[in-house]
């Protein structure tokens, strides 16, 4: 029939392949309001949250406020975050309205004028170089602050530290090897060697996670490696790992002299748990070691471990001294900006979707002994016994809390 109603076709442009990958994830558990600065330290250029990571915490229902700007150094753009689902701030102080702030530096004065009471912070704390003042301000706004260097993991390892490491030890010998070259006035030498020429000599302070990954650097080029620590454990530890012999020593003034006047290139890797890193190469030994040798002091964060060492910028990095090229940026992993973010944002967003599935930050704490240890503020009182110390406060012990809480 002419007038007879046609039946709707269905659009040959409409796809019918199942949508499951469309669909959101159904938010479960507390909903996080999360937000990240823009880092204002000098020359720091890491963002503590990729694009994945906020795209992965949006999608399970948190919100995530970043602002403008924030991942630029690290080769994320603001259209990024965006499309992963977060708001993007033009206003810094939009971003700590949150109810949550993770940074990848310390909090400064400035910074800490912005937070609310009640807020909780994720950032380092960088001992060595905090103040009590600073101190103050954050038990005055009652925040509860984690410090990275100390939260633990499932295996009483610290991730985060650990990661910066891996990263520090493996970009030092990339770092010694640019400047063995003729950059600069360098002696011209290729870091490891080839056939018929000896392979050159790297010498390493500390057998801890930058020390095994600046041997494992090192080797790989084909350089002779040589490694001191006080500590027989962390040695044996750094062979076993590896996986071959090498040279490894306790640390005897005779014997780490004689062995710097050969070395082109020496990695001082020495960590202090709570206070400024041990002088372990003199001012004389500088002096006798060989003109173009070059010096990486990883330790300067925390005073180096050269007695010579001068903290420099990534701006201006090296100075020579006693004809030895010097090495003293505080900050390594800022170099490699975009694999360290990546680095940092894979330990914390586990973190943060646990504190949903727990349905509480205090669960999580109360339930987490490694989360716990993280904890050096905890609603306005110190909680970490290092800290009270230093700077003559009352340690609150946080166990007790929790268990009190219960």
């Amino acid at each position: 029939m002419a007038d007879q109603k046609k039946k709707p076709e269905i659009s040959s442009g409409i796809s019918l392949s199942p949508l499951e990958e469309r669909l959101a994830v159904k938010p479960k558990g507390q909903q996080l309001y999360i937000g990240i600065p823009r880092e204002i330290a000098f020359q720091e250029k890491r963002v503590s949250l990729t694009p994945e990571s906020v795209g992965l915490l949006v999608a399970n229902g948190h919100r995530v406020v970043i602002e403008t700007k924030a991942g630029k150094h690290a080769h994320y753009a603001d259209q990024e975050y965006a499309d992963a689902g977060a708001e993007i701030a033009y206003d810094t102080q939009k971003v700590y309205d949150a109810d949550m702030i993770v940074k990848i530096t310390p909090i400064s004065d400035e910074e800490i004028t912005m937070l609310k009471t009640h807020q909780t912070i994720f950032s380092p704390i960088h001992l060595p170089t905090i103040r009590k003042g600073k101190l103050q301000e954050l038990i005055k706004k009652k925040v509860t602050a984690f410090a990275f260097e100390y939260i633990k993991d499932e295996a009483k390892t610290f991730p985060f530290v650990r990661a910066l490491s891996e990263i520090a030890g493996s970009a030092s010998i990339l770092i010694a090897s640019h400047y063995t070259s003729n950059v600069g006035d360098g002696p011209g030498i290729m870091l490891g060697g080839i056939t018929g020429v000896p392979p050159s000599k790297v010498v390493i302070l500390g057998a801890g996670v930058v020390g095994e990954y600046a041997s494992r650097a090192a080797l790989g080029l084909g350089a002779e490696v040589k490694v001191f620590d006080n500590n027989i454990y962390k040695l044996m530890r750094l062979q076993n790992n590896i996986g071959q012999r090498l040279f490894t020593s306790v640390i005897t003034p005779d014997v780490l002299a004689a062995e710097l006047e050969t070395a082109d290139v020496v990695i001082g890797a020495i960590h202090a748990e709570d206070s400024r890193t041990p002088i372990i190469v003199t001012d004389h030994m500088v002096q006798n070691m060989k003109p173009g040798a070059v010096i990486i002091d990883v330790s300067i964060d925390q005073g180096g471990c050269f007695e010579t060492s001068e903290i420099t910028t990534h701006a201006e990095p090296v100075f020579t001294k006693h004809d030895v090229v010097h090495y003293c940026v505080p900050n390594i992993s800022s170099r490699v900006s975009r694999t360290a973010s990546r680095a940092i944002s894979n330990v914390m967003t586990p973190i943060l979707l646990r504190i949903s599935e727990f349905n509480s930050l205090d669960r999580l704490v109360r339930n987490n002994k490694g989360i716990r240890h993280g904890v050096y503020i905890y609603q306005g009182h110190i909680t970490n016994r290092h800290i009270a110390d230093k700077f003559g406060y009352k340690c609150t012990d946080l166990d007790l809390i929790m268990a009190a809480s219960i």
